[in-house]
């Protein structure tokens, strides 16, 4: 949605939406798109832009992976990419279908095997120079055949034959097998110039010379590790140059901190609020409070046994839980339903399927014999049949008897999670099985080295749900284990992998989402992920500060972690009101302060002694 302000045509952008993927197909299916452009808003302008400069704050909570689009994988650095490069194709901020981008117009041939991109001819690279299709075919060639580039996206670009540029505006994509996914390939465009003087792609995070050269609505003009990230707004930018003079993201560990800035004014924006936070904010003058259906699942990841693609295996995950009876029994032994009431407190939806209900066909839910609902008395028979059994102090013990204590890796910033594992420890230490809950400020070192038994997972998920299926292949596993890979959780299993395959390829609309709900039953059975929850979108805004912001989708949609740039591209100062008044609609928030897009690190603050989620997402 939109908040007050003159009219304007209306944004279009990608969204978690269950209408993108449909749309997405249907055009594949003609196998020709137009070039005509949706009409996008237009936020008013300062008069001379000069007065005093209007900065847009976000205060986020996660640290930045990489600023190389070629490794970022957490939602912060790829929610920056899509500010910083263009895409081949966007979605449309209504209803997710594909729209121009860098390309304006495409067509497959009768076979689906090549496809050809009008590339547009108003895209420049923020240092002047023209973006080419040259740059688009280079950055597609260089994903194939350097492994280390495809590392964040390498699955758009399995199925490439050959990309060739035979002129400036002509993108030619050659492909071994159709794919499904051709006006979805979410892969930030590089420019050339650039990125041919990069030596090892493994380990240039892009994080060394600023400006950083790239042709989104913003450029990125600094960066400190935990404490902001600055972006400036192209000017030249074809759909029009952002109305702010800067935007900041900024680093906070601690949420409490984050949500005090914003009753003070020190920043416009926070995501991922606590229900309490919300409840708080709401009665607050000049702050708005947005609550929509979430694009992210909520889960929780069993270690299936860390292995890279070489055979060899890693990690020091419990052996217990190689055991499928295990992982059904503990399962069963969660209620998700307390979970939804009393950690999310409503602003939840109970999970199941791996896609959230907010992508309407691609949702899928298991049927009542297959359900696992919350019955701990047959997780207790599941695991006395299978050899369990309780010694004389009632705890489980395993084959190699020893006591069932499993860890669970958790988000320190995270108060969900804290939450969540207070009640395992309960539930699960009445079936007789101890957990020991290890909280980390990140995560990431111990998950990428396999050494953890249970973690807390995420993911937000896309209008085209190929990627977010494609982390949990066998191909997305690491090539040895001293390598990186694109996999969520080291799952690989060949019958997923089939149905992977199998909707890759379709492109009957019907017969593509039959695979992908197939794949989430899959993945189901297996026990590896068990979806708790798709959590709403919990965010809020200075209305003093920002006039009008652009949510996605544009009806009752989330503003932070969208699939595109319109949040950051369409907010208006409130400073530039025609009135010069403030409009408290219904956007999110942006903080607003004097300068440059940034992320700063702030210490421990306080908030009436209300806990936020202050983790948001490891992965987009």
């Amino acid at each position: 949605m939109v908040t007050k302000a003159p009219p304007r045509p209306v944004p279009a952008r990608r969204t978690p939406g269950g209408g993108a993927g449909r749309a997405v197909r249907l055009l594949l299916a003609t196998g020709v798109v137009a070039a005509s452009l949706v009409a996008v808003p237009q936020p008013a302008r300062a008069e001379d832009g000069k007065s005093g400069g209007t900065t847009l704050t976000v205060a986020v909570s996660q640290s930045v992976d990489s600023l190389s689009p070629f490794l970022a994988q957490k939602l912060v650095s790829t929610s920056i990419h899509r500010l910083a490069y263009e895409y081949l194709t966007n979605y449309d901020a209504k209803d997710a279908h594909a729209i121009p981008g860098f390309a304006t117009a495409w067509k497959s041939s009768p076979d689906k095997l090549t496809w050809t991109y009008t590339i547009r001819r108003d895209s420049k690279w923020s240092d002047g120079q023209p973006a080419t299709a040259e740059d688009a075919a280079w950055t597609f060639t260089k994903m194939m055949t350097d492994p280390n580039a495809a590392t964040a996206n390498g699955s758009f670009t399995a199925n490439f034959k050959k990309v060739s540029a035979p002129d400036p505006q002509t993108l030619v994509i050659e492909l071994k097998k159709p794919q499904a996914t051709m006006t979805a390939l979410d892969v930030p465009i590089v420019p050339k110039h650039v990125w041919e003087k990069v030596a090892d792609f493994s380990k240039f995070n892009n994080d060394r010379q600023f400006p950083i050269v790239g042709n989104g609505p913003f450029v990125i003009t600094d960066f400190k590790v935990d404490q902001y990230i600055k972006l400036k707004p192209n000017k030249n930018f074809w759909r029009g140059a952002p109305k702010f003079d800067e935007l900041v993201f900024k680093y906070y560990k601690d949420g409490d901190a984050a949500v005090a800035a914003l009753q003070k004014g020190e920043v416009s924006f926070v995501p991922n609020l606590t229900p309490a936070q919300a409840a708080a904010l709401k009665t607050q003058k000049d702050i708005k409070v947005n609550d929509a259906p979430g694009r992210r699942f909520y889960a929780l990841a069993t270690n299936p046994g860390a292995r890279a693609q070489d055979g060899k295996s890693f990690g020091n995950g419990h052996k217990a839980l190689l055991d499928p009876e295990v992982r059904k029994a503990l399962f069963l032994a969660v209620d998700r339903t307390t979970l939804v009431d009393k950690v999310f407190q409503g602003h939840a939806v109970e999970g199941e399927g791996y896609i959230p209900p907010r992508f309407g066909s691609y949702f899928w839910q298991p049927a009542a014999a297959q359900k696992r609902a919350y019955d701990p008395t047959k997780a207790e028979r599941i695991l006395d049949a299978a050899g369990y059994r309780k010694n004389g102090e009632g705890r489980r013990v395993g084959k190699d008897g020893k006591p069932l204590d499993f860890r669970i890796l958790c988000h320190a910033t995270d108060p969900n999670d804290k939450a969540s594992a207070k009640y395992l420890q309960e539930w699960w230490g009445k079936i007789g099985i101890g957990l020991k809950v290890e909280c980390l400020d990140s995560v990431s070192d111990p998950w990428v080295k396999g050494d953890y038994d249970l973690a807390f997972d995420g993911w937000s998920v896309n209008p085209d749900p190929d990627y977010v299926l494609s982390i949990h292949t066998c191909g997305a596993l690491p090539a040895t284990p001293k390598d990186s890979g694109a996999t969520d959780n080291f799952i690989c299993d060949p019958q997923f992998d089939g149905l992977y395959a199998q909707q890759a390829v379709e492109y009957d609309d019907a017969k593509r989402t039959t695979l992908v709900k197939q794949m989430q039953s899959r993945l189901y059975d297996t026990g590896y992920m068990n979806v708790i929850a798709y959590p709403n979108a919990l965010e809020a805004y200075r209305t003093d500060q920002i006039r009008s912001i652009t949510t996605m989708p544009e009806a009752a949609g989330n503003l932070w972690g969208q699939d595109g740039y319109w949040s950051w591209w369409s907010a208006v100062p409130a400073a530039q009101a025609s009135d010069g008044t403030s409009d408290g609609g219904s956007s999110t928030g942006v903080v607003v302060g004097i300068g440059a897009a940034v992320v700063l690190v702030v210490g421990a603050g306080v908030f009436l002694g209300l806990r936020r989620r202050s983790t948001a997402d490891d992965r987009e």
